[in-house]
């Protein structure tokens, strides 16, 4: 008991994807966990048969067949490996439309309709910019969206090559210079995340981190009014 407490602890955190807070964070964390079960199960099987083979083969070296042979090469090479990537097929692809910015409509509180909230992200070396054409508002290394609705990440870069990444609510996407990628964010739950730039991007890439927020709707739609847009202020002067 002791143990899996110690294991699945190393599950939980601000930047650890196995701990989802949204619906894309979590269908990444369903395929990894479908993964890891296929994988133990493929595990388990070729060690069984090896135990097998091993004691059922002892002073018997000549007696496999060729159509044995074949049998295994056909099982193990083709069946297994097309049975796997077929799977990971199944349960993936819904997950990587969880992080695409497809057509959808929300409604927060009984309100009317709106679309995703779109927020553009510049990487640089070494810190992000992130402005919120909606409202005008730019912040460095902070990025606040609202609980429960869709978030529509635009990134670009203006040197290297980044990538954008919150693992808890999200999956990553490359920032990269002259092209603007797009990933969907969400968060289902206040609180305070932790995002980090997924691409060695050079001397200071470690501390490229940044600062999501999730804030109950009412409490955004505060902040964002009251908020000081004058360009050039920053996530600390608030």
């Amino acid at each position: 008991m002791l143990g899996s407490c110690m294991v699945l602890s190393g599950c939980a955190g601000s930047q650890s994807m196995l701990d989802p807070a949204g619906p894309s964070a979590r269908a990444i964390a369903q395929v990894w966990w479908w993964m890891l079960g296929m994988a133990t199960l493929v595990t388990l099987g070729v060690v069984g048969v090896w135990l097998l083979a091993m004691r059922g083969g002892r002073g018997r070296e000549g007696d496999i067949g060729e159509h044995h042979h074949l049998r295994w090469i056909v099982g193990g090479g083709v069946v297994l490996p097309s049975v796997a990537i077929l799977a990971l097929m199944v349960f993936g692809t819904p997950a990587g439309l969880h992080q695409l910015p497809l057509p959808v409509s929300w409604s927060g509180e009984g309100g009317p309709s709106v679309a995703p909230l779109r927020v553009d992200v510049t990487a640089r070396q070494w810190a992000w910019a992130l402005h919120y054409p909606g409202s005008g508002v730019r912040l460095t290394n902070e990025l606040r969206v609202p609980v429960g609705r869709p978030v529509d990440i635009h990134v670009r870069s203006d040197d290297v090559i980044h990538s954008f990444w919150v693992p808890r609510l999200g999956g990553k996407i490359d920032a990269i210079p002259g092209r603007t990628n797009v990933v969907r964010l969400q968060a289902d739950e206040a609180g305070t995340f932790r995002g980090q730039c997924a691409e060695f991007c050079g001397l200071n890439h470690a501390h490229m981190v940044m600062r999501v927020i999730a804030m109950p709707q009412a409490d955004y739609e505060l902040w964002e009014m009251t908020r000081d847009i004058a360009p050039g202020r920053g996530a600390g002067n608030d």
